[in-house]
């Protein structure tokens, strides 16, 4: 093992969702702990991450698409490939938020949501598996690590959000069968679930009306910045997590406890 254990050296990260918020910190962290990042997002803003004449740039690469399409996932690890020659890890992030009380929600509101955040992580998932599998396969010594991005809404419910609350749950389900059925191949399937995170997406829950009630449910009384999501995620990544597969680690001040 490395001196540092969280050394990502070496490695090539994907991360989904990488032009904003949680995804853009945790492929800037991987990149300040030494691995190759691949960002993929449907926002143009993903190829400023990292500036041109950064010394990090050689080591990242955007790649603009949407991972509610089968096809882009297929695509986004055979570009990583050919450009980093294999893939190591991903950060499963990409989500999205369409608020409706559920009797006024349509099928379209929940559709949106249901493609991006489970069909979504879905395909991505199971384009690396496929990858990392085959490298096992082939005999190939790799540190196969997958981190899901869930939500505490996933495991309390939510108001206003049945069809995100219903993703992030299954985002559990997709890390705990993918932990089983992956693990002979030595690769490890863990999921982070975060409460409220300063970000865009939370910024109605974040506002006046809703601000009071959610900070009395939090312990810590306040919510998380973005700063703090990225090292949760990179610990899982890293080698430092080698004999963590099948778990979800909840950062979120405290607002869900349990075992």
């Amino acid at each position: 093992m490395p001196t540092n254990p969280m050394s990502l050296d070496g490695h090539v990260i994907i991360v989904t969702g990488a032009g904003q918020g949680i995804g853009r910190r945790a492929a800037e962290m991987a990149l300040d702990l030494g691995a190759c990042v691949v960002g993929a997002d449907v926002s143009e803003s993903i190829t400023g991450l990292v500036a041109a004449d950064d010394p990090k740039a050689g080591r990242y690469m955007p790649v603009i698409g949407n991972v509610a399409e089968p096809e882009f996932a297929t695509r986004l690890v055979d570009e990583s490939v050919e450009r980093f020659g294999r893939v190591n890890g991903l950060v499963n992030n990409a989500g999205i938020v369409r608020a409706a009380m559920i009797d006024k929600m349509s099928v379209e509101t929940w559709q949106q949501v249901i493609n991006v955040n489970l069909s979504g992580a879905f395909y991505v998932l199971q384009a690396v598996g496929r990858h990392l599998i085959e490298r096992a396969k082939a005999g190939e010594t790799h540190d196969g690590a997958i981190v899901n991005i869930s939500s505490d809404a996933g495991r309390k419910g939510t108001i206003g959000q049945i069809n995100y609350g219903a993703a992030k749950s299954g985002v559990l389900g997709l890390t705990m069968s993918a932990a089983r059925e992956w693990a002979r191949y030595g690769i490890r399937v863990n999921s982070v679930c975060f409460g409220v995170v300063n970000t865009p997406m939370t910024e109605t829950i974040r506002g006046e009306k809703f601000r009071d009630g959610m900070l009395a449910q939090i312990p810590l009384k306040r919510w998380a910045e973005t700063e703090e999501t990225s090292p949760p995620i990179c610990f899982l990544l890293s080698r430092a997590a080698s004999y963590i597969t099948g778990q979800h680690l909840s950062v979120n001040g405290g607002y869900h406890i349990g075992f």
